[in-house]
């Protein structure tokens, strides 16, 4: 497989990376992203990847977009999932009726877009629209959102699924209307902001909505882009499993640069014994096989590969988990091996060591589930 790393977001995202390191302190005092980021995140095109053409955006490719989140990982993890979430609801946006998208992208196609995915709080039908009440928790950027996709089940409405589950729709909310609750206090991952995102009896007009179904089945309303057309199991995970590729990369250069003047206490050079050696070695070789899986994954997406047919629904998911469990392998043997000085809170290691074990705790990424999904899938395969 192969991709264009001379993209405009790839070869941007380096300096993106750069402003990122230099304020991963800042960062994680504040419990956000200081604003020098958030304007190279918007800068490098982070927002606009998946926004259609129509409305001035890219409509760019799952892999680019990956190779783009892996290098700002390297300077901060915080800052490399904010970037790829950004991404990622732009593309949901993109689900909503015409007049919703001229509205969120009135002012072009670098609009900050926070999602909700998971269902909360209530959401009434009234006359013209909706009125949407609740909390949204976890919610990463929604500080310098400039939209807000909150996610309700309508449990009034008909609904096509064959369970007898409600109907589950998103919400396109202006800044204006929703407060922010104070309640991201994390191990890691601190940078994100993912606070409360708080809405009281706002209105939403029937334009600014969209089942999620049509998100899940990959059927854009007025455009053909592959981006827009990939169903959400072949994507459902990218975007909290690239950033964590850069991060274990990330952790491996600050390790790399420190061990290659530490000595031991009888005076040895550290970086000169076998077993620091090989520990960087298998860390090094977890994370390009983390990278490759993340990367057929992205291919699949991008229409490049095609898996078997029937396997395509599991495969991806358990994929992506499996990679996420190689790096945190990765990191953990990282920190272990950098000593007591790997521990301050001033070096970049043991950052990146919480940043992965943090983010790899997201309910997208078990292995138990996708694996028991692609296990079941196999064995009925064999009946």
């Amino acid at each position: 497989m192969s991709y264009d790393n001379t993209s405009t977001i790839v070869t941007r995202a380096s300096r993106v990376a750069d402003i990122a390191a230099q304020h991963a302190e800042e960062a994680e005092a504040a419990r956000r992203l200081p604003q020098q980021v958030v304007n190279a995140v918007r800068e490098a095109g982070f927002a606009r990847h998946f926004v259609p053409r129509a409305h001035g955006g890219d409509e760019g490719g799952f892999g680019e977009l990956s190779s783009a989140v892996f290098l700002v990982g390297e300077g901060c993890a915080s800052a490399a999932w904010a970037a790829s979430l950004s991404a990622y609801a732009g593309r949901y946006a993109a689900f909503l009726p015409e007049e919703g998208q001229r509205e969120i992208w009135a002012d072009g196609p670098d609009a900050l877009v926070a999602a909700a995915l998971m269902p909360s709080g209530t959401a009434e039908r009234v006359p013209g629209g909706w009125r949407l009440s609740g909390e949204w928790k976890y919610i990463s950027g929604v500080h310098v959102a400039d939209w807000a996709l909150a996610c309700a089940a309508v449990p009034d409405e008909p609904s096509a699924d064959p369970e007898g589950r409600p109907e589950v729709r998103y919400f396109a909310v202006p800044a204006a209307d929703f407060t922010i609750k104070d309640s991201w206090y994390s191990v890691g991952m601190r940078g994100t902001g993912s606070d409360t995102l708080v809405l009281a009896d706002a209105h939403v007009p029937e334009h600014r909505t969209l089942a999620r179904s049509a998100v899940h089945a990959g059927r854009a309303p007025a455009s053909d882009a592959r981006c827009h057309i990939v169903p959400m199991y072949a994507v459902n995970s990218l975007p909290f499993a690239a950033p964590l590729v850069g991060a274990v990369r990330g952790a491996m250069r600050s390790w790399t640069e420190r061990t290659a003047s530490r000595v031991d206490r009888r005076g040895r050079a550290v970086g000169e014994q076998p077993a620091t050696q090989v520990a960087l070695a298998r860390s090094a070789a977890e994370t390009d096989a983390a990278e490759l899986l993340i990367r057929r994954t992205a291919a699949v997406a991008d229409g490049i590969e095609s898996p078997p047919e029937g396997e395509a629904a599991v495969r991806g998911a358990r994929d992506l988990a499996l990679a996420v469990e190689l790096l945190v392998s990765a990191v953990d043997r990282i920190f272990r091996t950098s000593g007591t000085s790997g521990q301050s809170q001033t070096d970049p290691v043991q950052r990146f060591w919480r940043d992965v074990n943090s983010a790899a705790s997201h309910v997208a990424l078990s292995f138990e589930t996708t694996g028991a999904a692609y296990g079941a899938w196999a064995l009925s395969e064999r009946r």
